[in-house]
């Protein structure tokens, strides 16, 4: 079903080219120099000023929308997870540095929500999960949950185990191999 609909996405994008001259990005910067934020104020404007369909418009102001909020960099995604969680930003430094030492094929992910660490596949994942409170999710199936090392539960489906931090100090070499294992498995 995903593929089907972004087979349609990525038709309606085609076609707005090829019916207005310009591409969706081109669309998109129109709609920001509108100086509209609402979505309905962007379509009303791509229908009126420029003889857009509902279809086109409403694409493009989501589009539109979904770009100026959305952050531009990787950088920036880990600066918004770490917002109002400064305190837990040295934990994220902690692991990332530790992790590098893994390989040349170490992928750090960043998502809106956790960074996910990933080689062929993907091993784990590190997230601010409260302000108090930095989870990292570790692929280590058919391993035993013991002490701090915990099924990752309702936590997040994409890791089968979870550990939780709330101080750069337990960054610890226990868990640096929890995480190699992963990796060496990825």
């Amino acid at each position: 079903m995903t593929d089907k609909v972004e087979a349609a996405a990525q038709t309606m994008i085609e076609n707005l080219e090829k019916k207005t001259g310009k591409s969706l990005d081109q669309w998109i910067a129109i709609a920001r120099a509108s100086g509209f934020e609402k979505h309905g104020q962007i379509v009303k404007y791509l229908k009126t000023e420029h003889g857009f369909t509902h279809g086109f418009a409403n694409m493009v102001s989501i589009k539109a929308r979904e770009t100026a909020a959305s952050p531009k960099t990787a950088d920036d995604l880990v600066d918004n997870q770490y917002s109002g969680k400064e305190s837990l930003r040295p934990i994220y430094d902690t692991l990332t540095a530790a992790i590098a030492q893994f390989g040349d094929d170490v992928v750090l992910a960043p998502k809106k929500a956790y960074v996910s660490l990933r080689r062929n596949k993907q091993f784990g994942l590190i997230q601010p999960s409260t302000k108090t409170r930095v989870d990292v999710g570790i692929n280590l199936k058919g391993m035993d949950a013991d002490g701090r090392l915990e099924k990752s539960g309702s936590f997040n489906s994409m890791v089968s185990h979870r550990v939780r931090l709330t101080s750069p100090d337990e960054v610890n070499e226990e868990l640096i191999n929890w995480l190699h294992q992963a990796y060496d498995a990825a």
